[in-house]
């Protein structure tokens, strides 16, 4: 597939041009391809779709329109759904900007290394993508409007950059025509004006040369107030005296320097094999852009491997032609093992020397040096990279101060004193993403190699965490036996306890352990205590009250452990309070607390960790659902959260979901199995609610095997009842079966009423949706019976419910309207909304069947409000379906078609099954309305 944005939007398939008939289709496209790889904020599309006054109906019609470009694409997978928005996938090589960009890279690298010619070609190769102004018949929207006009300055400069290279090839006369006519377009670009007035030079034609140069200034002076810059000044000088510099025989040109004027060109070589960092490479340009003539400085920041310094080269290289005074470069050595960080003194006497300065002309002092080094590069276009600094103080003599020059550091801790006392913008780097590490292994190993073993290849990519750094030396190691496949490497990675000896190279400069260590080693003993103990963690992040129960210290303690370990970028700070680092750093941690902490109190601190998760996880369950049959546990022996209301449970939930399910595993792994089983069960209020059935059964699944080794028959009972809802609630019902009929009998050995009426109502609800209505009259009977007798309030209210509903199914509608009518009561003395929620569906549902339109509508708007409010995403679904067939009986097709589309939303998000039924309901002919 292509998506064309350099000129009219256009989309080929590959077997035929997309039509994209409608506006606001194109312009959502059209964002969507702006975004990149990153998902566009609902906000963001509305805003773009519909201004600053969208209609109450926005985000309904925003669904319908990402449903017409799923369809438009013939790939639904192509427009994900990620929060906050959506996501276009775009697969390398589709987007012609993307080619652009790329080709226009790759030529700049070309010419840097000197290969003029090939530099050339892949400059025009990209020029000659364009077809016009970027998105020419898309709605003008503020994204799209900025985005063209970056597209467009990146044409301008690639351009430029081409005329450069034509001009040092000796093509003067042939760029005579198209530099005036570029000069007459761009009156203001120096650069431009420059390129006219050397072709004309080099032509013969030295007066007009300077004709174009008092023009400029003239124009300049007009309409700006200003002079020239230095660079055209110093040329219409050497134009004017022809010196010999401007000659093709004698070297770097005048515009580079000048006559007399020492121009460095200290820039390491870049790294072979680059791949990926786009969205930094557009910052650090978006930086340099923004700072114009005044020069800026950015501090590059990350953990060791990470690939601080392969990024600010890269980068280098790629605007060096927007130095033409030169580019310094000095390693500060901030944490070599071997040598000490390099004196400022002496990094200052070197960048005087490569500035021309006679070596009795290099004053003693620090001070002094500083500032003659400020003197000289005051006013010119010079890009300073400071790699691997050790902190804010080894640089601030280094800083080129208010010049027009550039600085770049790059440095393994976070340099917040540049930022506040010199306004310097932090860059924070972390591991590649999935796609440029694959990247990263083919251009190291070959694409053929790494296609050839998809598998491997992606447990490399997981093993080494996305580390440049690690994938370099695993890549490296299998280029040295290309006869051996892939999965031999991966083999020896699946270790974790051998997985840190794997990636040693031999050379402690490219030891993934080795240089973990010299950031270890430079901090206090509290925070690599803190360290240590994190890698205990099961991931992949912590929080503030988890880590203090974790670490055994207070709250103001850890805090502050924390952030000596965020300033080091041995850890991140990824949210607000939320702390985590990758898969290698928490092996290299483990490995410390193996060596240095005891057993015991390892132990301990998991301990408490889980302590901390099992009781948290019980106040959540009581909040969210207080009607439920609790676990009986001791009062909680740490610090535990205590959430106020449901929206704060959900938001403890939310974050701490995934960190959850790895607690679940990592307890029952350490042989803590009444942890484990039990956190799992206290959280299946939140899989139910929030669809995460798939979860629930995988956690589930860990926490039966568990409740086994513990010899807890009540948990295995409850784990086999919940095991059984989550694969009815997947369609999986065979599956369900045999867990719900074991929860039975374990529940019938120990005399549990309650639990047994639990089970027969999951399977009732499951053989309901096999269509075996009349076996789940008598479940759900059995359930009523078992809660009368154990005097169960909450369940009576859920079984009476359940038979009503069963009764509406087999027809008999005023019966259960009187069976649900005494749910309702019930639930309202108990106060349970969802309990409220339910039964107001099934009343609105058997009015649905009576054909009792308007009441029907108002009983599932009641259910539907309730759902809202308990965010509980699968019943509201099923609402919005029975509440959309409701409006369509009654004649209202429109609206109908909005309140699918809403459980159609619901329902994709959920990945369930029933989404097909609701999509066939808005494709059905009679159902189009307007479509």
């Amino acid at each position: 597939m292509e998506f064309n944005v350099l000129g009219a939007l256009e989309v080929d398939t590959g077997t035929g041009p997309v039509r994209l008939g409608s506006a606001k289709l194109r312009t959502l496209l059209a964002v969507l391809l702006c975004g990149g790889r990153e998902p566009s904020s609902v906000h963001r599309l509305l805003h773009a779709l519909w201004g600053e006054d969208p209609p109450r109906t926005a985000a309904e019609n925003l669904r319908g329109y990402v449903h017409q470009l799923r369809r438009a694409l013939g790939d639904p997978a192509r427009v994900e759904h990620r929060p906050p928005g959506y996501a276009l996938v775009v697969r390398p090589g589709e987007l012609d900007s993307a080619r652009f960009e790329d080709l226009v890279e790759r030529g700049r690298v070309a010419s840097t290394a000197g290969d003029l010619e090939v530099a050339g070609t892949l400059l025009r190769q990209g020029l000659a993508l364009w077809r016009g102004t970027p998105f020419a018949d898309v709605d003008e929207v503020d994204v799209l409007r900025d985005e063209a006009a970056r597209l467009l300055e990146r044409r301008q400069a690639a351009l430029e950059a081409r005329v450069e290279v034509d001009l040092a090839l000796g093509r003067h006369h042939d760029l005579v025509a198209e530099l005036s006519r570029l000069v007459s377009l761009h009156p203001l670009r120096e650069r431009v004006r420059g390129q006219l007035m050397l072709a004309l030079y080099r032509s013969g034609r030295q007066g007009e040369a300077l004709t174009v140069a008092r023009e400029g200034h003239q124009l300049l002076v007009a309409e700006l107030g200003l002079e020239p810059g230095p660079a055209l000044r110093r040329l219409e000088q050497a134009i004017l005296t022809a010196d010999p510099t401007l000659d093709l025989t004698t070297g770097t040109p005048v515009e580079a320097g000048g006559p007399g004027r020492a121009v460095p060109r200290q820039l390491p070589a870049p790294v072979a094999g680059f791949v990926g960092r786009a969205a930094q490479l557009k910052r650090l340009s978006e930086v340099l852009d923004a700072a114009g003539a005044h020069g800026g400085t950015v501090a590059i920041g990350g953990t060791a491997g990470i690939g601080k310094t392969t990024l600010a080269v890269r980068w280098a290289h790629q605007v060096v032609d927007r130095f033409p005074d030169g580019q310094l470069y000095v390693d500060l050595r901030g944490f070599d093992p071997d040598s000490p960080p390099a004196d400022p003194a002496d990094v200052l006497q070197g960048f005087l020397d490569a500035l021309g300065v006679p070596p009795d002309r290099v004053p003693a002092g620090l001070t002094a040096r500083s500032a003659l080094y400020r003197s000289l590069i005051a006013g010119r276009a010079v890009l300073v990279l400071l790699d691997n600094a050790r902190d804010a103080e080894q640089v601030q003599s280094l800083l080129p101060g208010g010049s027009a020059c550039h600085t770049v550091i790059t440095s393994r801790i976070e340099l917040t004193g540049l930022v506040v006392r010199h306004g310097a913008h932090p860059l924070a780097l972390d591991a590649l993403d999935d796609d440029e590490a694959m990247a990263l292994l083919a251009s190291r190993l070959g694409a053929d190699r790494v296609a050839a073993e998809p598998d491997a290849a992606d447990e490399l990519i997981r093993h080494c965490a996305r580390l440049p750094l690690a994938l370099a030396i695993v890549a490296a190691r299998a280029a040295t036996r290309p006869t051996f496949p892939l999965r031999v490497p991966a083999e020896e990675l699946r270790d974790e306890r051998r997985r840190l000896d794997a990636l040693d190279a031999g050379d402690p400069m490219t030891s993934v352990r080795a240089v973990f260590s010299w950031s270890y080693q430079r901090i206090g003993s509290g925070a690599a205590r803190a360290f240590r103990l994190l890698g205990l963690h099961p991931g992949p992040d912590i929080g503030l009250p988890a880590a203090a129960c974790l670490t055994g210290g207070t709250a103001p303690e850890t805090r502050a452990a924390l952030a000596e370990l965020t300033r080091a970028n041995l850890l991140q700070e990824r949210g607000p309070g939320r702390f985590s680092f990758h898969d290698l750093l928490r092996t290299y941690a483990g490995d410390q607390a193996a060596a240095h902490d005891a057993e015991e109190d390892r132990h301990a601190a998991l301990l408490r960790l889980l302590d901390h998760y099992l009781h948290t996880a019980d106040r959540v369950d009581r909040v969210l659902a207080p009607n439920r049959d609790h676990l009986a546990l001791p009062p909680p022996p740490v610090p535990v959260e205590e959430p106020a209301d449901a929206a704060q449970a959900w938001r403890w939930y939310e974050v701490e979901r995934h960190v959850l399910a790895g607690a679940i595993a990592h307890a029952a792994n350490a042989g803590l199995h009444t942890h484990a089983w039990r956190l799992q069960h206290l959280l299946t209020t939140c899989f139910d609610r929030r669809g995460h059935w798939h979860e629930w059964v995988v956690t589930g699944q860990v926490a039966l095997a568990a409740a086994r080794l513990a010899g807890d028959v009540d948990g295995q009972g409850r784990l086999h009842q919940g095991l059984g809802r989550a694969l009815a609630l997947l369609g999986r019902h065979e599956e369900a079966q045999p867990h719900l009929a074991r929860a039975l009998g374990l529940h019938r050995d120990v005399g549990d009423l309650v639990q047994q009426a639990h089970t027969e109502g999951v399977v009732a609800w499951s053989l309901e949706h096999q269509g075996r209505v009349e076996e789940a009259v008598r479940h759900s009977e059995r359930a009523l019976a078992a809660y009368q007798e154990a005097g169960h309030q909450y369940g009576q209210a859920k079984a009476l419910n359940m038979v009503g509903w069963h009764q509406i199914k087999l027809g008999d509608h005023r019966s259960a309207l009187r069976n649900c009518g005494q749910a309702l009561t019930l639930y309202g003395d108990l106060g349970d909304q969802r309990g409220c929620a339910h039964t107001w569906d099934s009343i609105a549902y058997a009015h649905q069947q009576l054909g009792n339109h308007n009441e029907a509508i108002a009983g599932y708007l009641r259910a539907l409000n309730l759902y809202r409010d308990l965010h509980d995403y699968y019943y509201e679904s099923g609402t919005l379906t029975r509440l959309g067939d409701t409006q369509y009986a009654a004649g209202d097709a429109e609206a109908a078609r909005v309140t699918w589309r809403q459980a159609l939303h619901l329902l994709d998000d959920l990945h369930h099954p029933d989404a097909a039924v609701v999509r066939a309901k808005l494709e059905a002919p009679n159902a189009a309305g307007d479509r």
